[in-house]
C-alpha cells in the first residue's frame, strides 16, 4: 500500500477505521494501538460480526479461540455477553447504527435472545425493526418477556398514531363547508380569503401592513350516514410493515364518528380481530407472520360481514401473492363488485413506502372491478375521504 496523502497508514483516522471495518483478522496489515474506545469498538463489532468466521477455520490471530474470546492485548474489563454487548453497543455508536446493529443480529445471526430474555429485551431501542421482530418471535415468548414485548410495541405504536392521527382525522372529519363558519381555530380550515375581507379596515397605510385581528375559519360538513369499513389483512411473513400500519390505521379509522371498522387477518386462516379494532396492540400481539397466503377465502369471510353494500368499503392489503386457486378469489370479488361494494387492493408497501406485490395477479383483481394502489396511510385516508364523501 502506498504513502500517499488520503491512503490509511498517512491518516491514523483512515487507518483506525478500516481496521474497525476489517475487524481483528487485519490486525497484521493494519497495525496501530487498539486502546481504550477503539478496542472496546472493535470487541463490540466483532462480538457480532466475528460469527461470519466460524466454521472457516479462522479463529483468533493464529487460527484459535472463538470470535467472542478476549483477544491478547485487549484493555477490554471482561468478556462480553448479549446484555453487556448491548450496552456497548448503545454507548459507543449513534442511533441510527444502533439500530442497523441490532437487526443484523436478529436477522442475519439468528441471536433470538434478543427477544426472549427480559434483560436483553429491556435495552433493545425501540423502534419498528425491533416491533417487526417481536412480532415474528412473539409465539417463542413467555411470562416476564411477554409483558416487556408488549410494553414495546405500545411504545412504537404510540409513536406511529401521533404521527398519522391528526393529518387522518383532518382528512376524514368532513368536506369544508364554505357557507359556513366555525369557532374552531383548525388551521386546515383557514378562510384565507374572508380573513382578508373582514381585517380590511385595519389598513395600516404608514406600515403599509395589514393588522390581522380577526381570523375565520370555515365549519366542516357533518356526515350522517354511517360507513362500514372493513380491512382484510395478509399476515404472512412478508407482510410486517403493513400489518404494523394496517393495525394503527383502524385504530385511528375506529375513533372516528360515523364509521363502522371490522378488521381480518389472515394467512391460510381467517381470525377476526374486530372486536380489538381500537387497541391496535391488541391486534398486533394477536397476528402471527408466517405461513401461507389463501385470500379468497377471507374475501368470501369479509363478504359475510357486509350490512349495506352500497356504504362497504373493503380494503384487502396484501401482496397478492395467492397460494391457493385464484378462482375463488377472483369470484368473490366480482360479486361484491356487482352488489356495490367499494374495493380498494392496497399493495403492501416496505419500510421505505416502496411498493411490492403480484403484478399479475393485480392485474386480474383490476379487472373485476378492484381498484389497486400502492398508498401511504395519509394517502388512503385522502381515498376514502374522496369515497364515502
Amino acid at each position: 500500500m502506498s504513502d500517499r496523502a488520503d491512503s490509511p497508514k498517512s491518516n491514523p483516522k483512515n487507518l483506525m477505521r478500516w481496521r474497525h471495518i476489517l475487524g481483528r483478522f487485519a490486525q497484521d496489515k493494519l497495525q496501530c494501538p487498539m486502546e481504550g474506545r477503539d478496542a472496546r469498538i472493535e470487541a463490540a463489532l466483532d462480538y457480532l460480526y466475528g460469527r461470519e468466521y466460524q466454521g472457516r477455520g479462522m479463529r483468533g490471530k493464529e487460527g484459535k479461540g472463538n470470535s467472542t474470546e478476549k483477544q491478547p492485548g485487549s484493555l477490554d474489563p471482561s468478556q462480553l455477553n448479549v446484555p453487556s454487548w448491548i450496552a456497548e453497543v448503545r454507548e459507543l455508536f449513534p442511533k441510527e447504527t444502533v439500530e442497523i446493529v441490532e437487526k443484523h443480529a436478529l436477522d442475519r445471526y439468528g441471536m433470538t435472545e434478543l427477544v426472549t430474555d427480559p434483560q436483553v429485551l429491556e435495552k433493545l431501542e425501540p423502534n419498528i425493526s425491533l416491533l417487526k421482530t417481536i412480532l415474528t418471535f412473539r409465539g417463542m415468548m413467555q411470562g416476564e418477556v411477554l409483558q416487556v414485548a408488549r410494553r414495546i410495541v405500545r411504545e412504537v405504536v404510540e409513536e406511529i398514531k401521533q404521527r398519522l392521527a391528526s393529518e387522518v382525522r383532518q382528512v376524514l372529519v368532513g368536506k369544508l363547508n364554505r357557507a359556513q363558519h366555525s369557532p374552531l381555530k383548525v388551521a386546515q380550515n383557514l378562510d384565507w380569503r374572508g380573513t382578508i375581507r373582514q381585517n380590511l379596515k385595519h389598513y395600516d397605510p404608514e406600515r403599509q401592513r395589514l393588522i390581522i385581528q380577526n381570523v375565520r375559519f370555515f365549519a366542516r360538513t357533518e356526515r350522517r350516514v354511517p360507513w362500514q369499513v372493513i380491512l382484510c389483512i395478509d399476515q404472512s411473513g412478508s407482510m410486517a410493515d403493513s400489518v404494523i400500519h394496517s393495525a394503527v390505521m383502524a385504530g385511528i379509522l375506529a375513533g372516528l364518528p360515523l364509521l363502522r371498522v371490522s378488521l381480518v387477518v389472515f394467512d391460510t386462516a381467517v381470525v377476526d380481530l374486530s372486536e380489538y379494532v381500537d387497541d391496535p396492540v391488541e391486534i398486533l400481539m394477536s397476528v402471527q407472520l408466517g405461513g401461507g397466503t389463501d385470500i379468497g377465502q377471507a374475501i368470501a369471510y369479509c363478504e359475510g360481514l357486509i350490512e349495506n353494500p352500497n356504504r362497504t368499503v373493503l380494503i384487502l392489503v396484501s401482496d397478492f401473492a395467492e397460494g391457493a386457486s385464484p378462482m375463488k378469489l377472483l369470484s368473490a370479488c366480482r360479486r361484491l363488485k356487482e352488489s356495490s361494494v367499494t374495493l380498494l387492493g392496497l399493495a403492501s408497501l416496505d419500510e421505505s413506502a416502496n411498493p411490492y406485490y403480484d403484478r399479475q395477479m393485480a392485474e386480474r383483481l383490476a379487472e373485476t372491478g378492484m381498484e389497486i394502489a400502492a398508498l401511504t396511510p395519509k394517502r388512503l385516508a385522502e381515498w376514502l375521504a374522496k369515497v364515502i364523501s
